[in-house]
């Protein structure tokens, strides 16, 4: 059993860590860190409340950290977990900085430890559905792919940190997932374009993005996400040589951790008829329509990958920290080409081993 401490119990750490990890055999939930309330204990009675990290870090008996704080706390914190000699996952975004993610991939793989980066949603039920659509070829030669993440939240944000200019705003919170998702499908791209802007009434972070991913192909990725949208564009837009594919709504696992602490549902992840996915591919010169049953999404996987490469069972992270520095330089790139009005050139030397 790995004994599992979790710091931050907000919105990160109480629907997606704590109920999670309760759901993975091997692991156990055994602390949490709360500087002032109780909430954790309350829904997982027999755990052990910590009101500093110091004092969780001092555990002995407690193996992997995870790290669900605000943004610009993700580096100093999983810097101090590895020092003390703790393996951690880091919610995303891992750091503010490609040159952060990298020192902590380099002092983790120095000393022996495991960096896992939290990009749960390379488990989300559409993701998966559409790398099976690309393995089946159907679509023909790809040309391009879209990528929405719209919501309606025309007020200030609840969570005040969430606002401060300094922890990166929409675009390293959603843009993360937007950009792994596509370097996970289609690799690293050539160039990045991207406008990062304030939409919202009042002072605040970026709350709004679009992201442009060129390949030397000629195929391109749109990357979109905003809070202004009280309609929503399609979740993916993929389009091929031979047909499309339209996928709206989103992954249901999100919805769904709210209202539990434990995962005991044996239909997890599975999404409704009526939510799947629409292919239109042509044959004989027609276009022929079908809807698409949308893959099993479970983000147990992760926290499954994890256990496994820390009992010695596998040697394959869910989630290589390298690939997290990847996301980090595009959207590194892509705040580079709305501050320059120019598309960026990318390079990728100097990603860490």
């Amino acid at each position: 059993m790995i004994r599992v401490g979790l710091v931050g119990f907000g919105m990160a750490g109480r629907v997606f860590h704590a109920p999670l990890i309760s759901s993975v055999d091997g692991l156990e939930l055994a602390a949490v860190v709360e500087r002032t309330t109780n909430k954790a204990a309350e829904r997982y009675p027999g755990i052990t409340t910590y009101r500093s990290v110091e004092e969780l870090l001092a555990d002995a008996s407690i193996k992997l950290v995870v790290v669900a704080t605000p943004n610009s706390s993700h580096f100093p914190i999983a810097m101090q977990a590895l020092e003390a000699a703790k393996n951690v996952v880091v919610d995303k975004p891992v750091a503010l900085s490609a040159g952060e993610v990298a020192q902590l991939t380099e002092l983790a793989g120095g000393i022996g430890l495991r960096l896992f980066p939290f990009h749960n949603r390379r488990f989300d039920s559409d993701f998966l559905t559409i790398r099976k659509l690309m393995d089946e070829r159907l679509l023909g030669r790809l040309v391009h792919f879209e990528s929405n993440f719209d919501r309606w939240r025309p007020g200030l944000s609840s969570r005040a940190w969430k606002e401060d200019t300094d922890e990166g705003g929409i675009l390293l919170d959603l843009g993360t997932h937007l950009v792994d998702q596509a370097l996970m499908l289609f690799g690293q791209p050539a160039a990045v374009g991207a406008e990062v802007l304030r939409e919202r009434d009042g002072e605040g972070s970026n709350d709004a993005f679009t992201v442009r991913l060129h390949y030397f192909s000629g195929f391109s990725v749109t990357l979109g996400a905003n809070c202004l949208s009280s309609l929503a564009r399609p979740r993916f837009h993929l389009r091929g040589t031979r047909g499309n594919f339209w996928k709206w709504g989103l992954d249901p696992q999100e919805d769904a951790l709210n209202h539990v602490t434990k995962i005991t549902d044996s239909s997890w992840g599975q999404e409704s008829s009526d939510h799947w996915g629409t292919l239109s591919v042509d044959v004989d010169g027609g276009a022929v329509t079908r809807p698409v049953p949308s893959a099993t999404g479970d983000y147990r996987l992760f926290y499954a990958g994890v256990r496994d490469v820390l009992l010695g069972n596998s040697t394959a992270a869910p989630v290589p920290p390298a690939e997290a520095w990847r996301v980090a330089r595009v959207l590194e790139w892509a705040k580079q080409s709305s501050e320059q009005h120019r598309d960026v050139e990318c390079d990728w030397s100097g990603e860490p081993a």
